[in-house]
Order: C-alpha cells, then structure tokens, then sequence
C-alpha cells in the first residue's frame, strides 16, 4: 500500500498502558504515554524530539519501531505501512529501521564480545559471508572511532563513550535507512558528548541516514536537528524548523524550555521561566489544554477544550490558543 511522499510518516499515534489492580487484575485507567501524535520525517533529516522527562518521547520512538504495539493509529516508512511491512517481511523492515539506546550499560550483553554483539544481526540477515564477517566487522568499528582489535573485547573493558560507539556500530552495521537515537549522549560526559554528536552526523551524510533524535537537551538537539518537535504529556505541542525555533518560539512551554539553557557568557543573564508545579500524571491528564495548570496566559478556555495543532506560519505549528487566528 504506497502512501505518502514523505520518507516516515506517523498518523494519530497512541500508546496507552492499562493500569491493572486487584486481584483479578482488573484494567482501572491507562496511562496514555502518547496520545494522537502525528508528524512527518523527510529522507536524510534530523527530526529532534524534545520534553522533559516522562512526556512520551523515548516511548515514541520504540512504538514507531513497533518495537511497542500502537494502542491506535499508524506509521508509514518509505511508502508503505509498518504493520502490513512487518507481516509481509518483518526482515526487511527491521533491517531498514534501526535504535541506538540511551544507556551504554545497560544495552550490550555483557558476556558477549564485541565481534559477537555487532556480528549476531550481520550473520542473520547474511550481510557478508562467514569469510568477511571478521573485516566486515572491522570496517564497521573504525567507521565509528573504535579499532579493530577492540572486537575481541567485552563491553566492562570499554569507557562510556566507547561502548555507545559500540552501540552505534551495532545499529549501522545493518546498512540501515532510518534510526532512532534515543538520548545517545545523555549517560555520557560533557566532553565526550560533542565527539558523539560529530560521529552521528558524519555517518548521516556518509550513510544517507535518516534520524529521529530524542533528547531533553536543547543545547544537543539545536547542534544535530533540522526540525524540532516539542513534546509535552504524551502531546505535540510545537514543531517548527531549528531557525525559527530557537528565533520565535511560540507556545509557553517552548518559552520555558529554552529559558532553561544556560547563556556561556556570565553578562548576559537570561530570564529563567520557572514553572509552576509539578507535571501531571498521564494515569489522569488534566481537562483541555495539558499544560494549562502551570502556564501563566491560561485562558478558560484552555480549561475546557483542547487546543489543536495547527499550522501559523509556513511549517511552523503550535497547540495552544494565544496563536488561534
């Protein structure tokens, strides 16, 4: 079923929790982790995905992998439907999308050598033959800042940021089209970070990849991102290009985050918006606007109705009724 002309598309996403009690386990509410979102990735751009912790993002990014299995809605990735792709040829598509996770810990097995750990998927989907395993192997570490007698060692012998470079190798190996890079500098030293981030967008332009990057850092998303999408409770509250991002920012909660970025330069102090309360629990988001309990221009209706996103300038959308025409 060809569909869309954009590279990944995602229509009216949700994925919700059931939040089970009693005895017999009975579903009293959920938890509605992502609630009807939808946005479009283009070939080889950087869509970052911003919100504090607990607003959805990383579990975004898994449903979209269906890594999850979406309560609602669907996604489209080179022109056909994820789920009838992954019934027809779960191979193929698995091969195509890739994940880099957050933890360099907690992601590589820590009994298996790194050879086995990059080799186990290569094998499996016959990349190479058993011959060329070894320098295939290779190949992909030194693309990715590691050396080729590192294969023979296991992840505890490994820095932190040599083992995300492990973790990226592993998802690259697979000549993938799309990837998920779920905070991959979060777990990692201020120092080491910008190597990282240097090291994803030079395989980007070397390997055409197409990223989804999750991040609660805007300082990293605005150095990696072409567009980013704001998230907030489960919710897309605006999406816009970097430029115009970080130049006009539209709805109060983007205002907040990037009040939270700190300025290098001690004379200029810039205003902190410091929110009220805390965020609401996605077990029973508030009625309305989600951000309307701690958001200094609440209107009664924001209250009561929940702003659409729409579109106010070219490409740039918002969810909030200040900038309702």
């Amino acid at each position: 079923m060809t569909h869309t002309a954009h590279f990944l598309e995602v229509k009216n996403l949700k994925q919700y929790f059931p939040i089970r009690k009693g005895v017999f386990r009975r579903t009293v509410g959920y938890v509605r982790a992502v609630d009807d979102v939808s946005f479009h990735i283009d070939d080889q751009e950087t869509l970052g995905l911003v919100g504090e912790s607990g607003c959805g993002k990383t579990t975004t990014g898994r449903t979209i992998l269906h890594l999850l299995d979406p309560t609602e809605g669907e996604v489209f990735f080179m022109g056909g439907n994820v789920r009838d792709k992954l019934r027809d040829d779960p191979r193929e598509v698995r091969q195509k999308m890739q994940i880099i996770f957050q933890d360099p810990y907690g992601s590589l097995n820590p009994r298996m050598t790194v050879n086995e750990i990059v080799g186990e998927a290569v094998r499996y989907y016959g990349l190479c033959s058993k011959k060329e395993l070894g320098d295939y192997i290779s190949e992909v570490l030194l693309r990715c800042g590691l050396l080729p007698e590192h294969r023979f060692r296991y992840p505890h012998e490994f820095s932190g940021g040599q083992r995300q470079r492990i973790g990226i190798a592993r998802a690259l190996a697979l000549k993938p089209n799309f990837v998920v890079c779920d905070e991959p500098v979060s777990a990692l030293d201020v120092s080491i970070r910008s190597q990282i981030l240097n090291l994803l967008k030079d395989l980007q332009e070397e390997m055409k990849l197409t990223y989804l990057f999750i991040s609660h850092d805007l300082a990293v998303v605005r150095h990696i991102s072409d567009r980013i999408a704001v998230m907030y409770l489960g919710k897309l509250v605006e999406m816009t290009s970097k430029v115009e991002f970080f130049d006009n920012p539209l709805h109060p909660y983007s205002h907040a985050l990037l009040s939270a970025i700190p300025v290098p330069d001690p004379a200029r102090q810039r205003q902190h918006i410091i929110l009220e309360g805390d965020v609401p629990s996605p077990a029973n988001p508030p009625e309305g606007c989600r951000f309307n309990p701690r958001c200094k221009y609440v209107m009664e209706k924001c209250k009561k109705e929940e702003p659409p996103l729409i579109e106010v300038g070219a490409n740039h959308f918002v969810a909030c009724f200040l900038h309702d025409k």
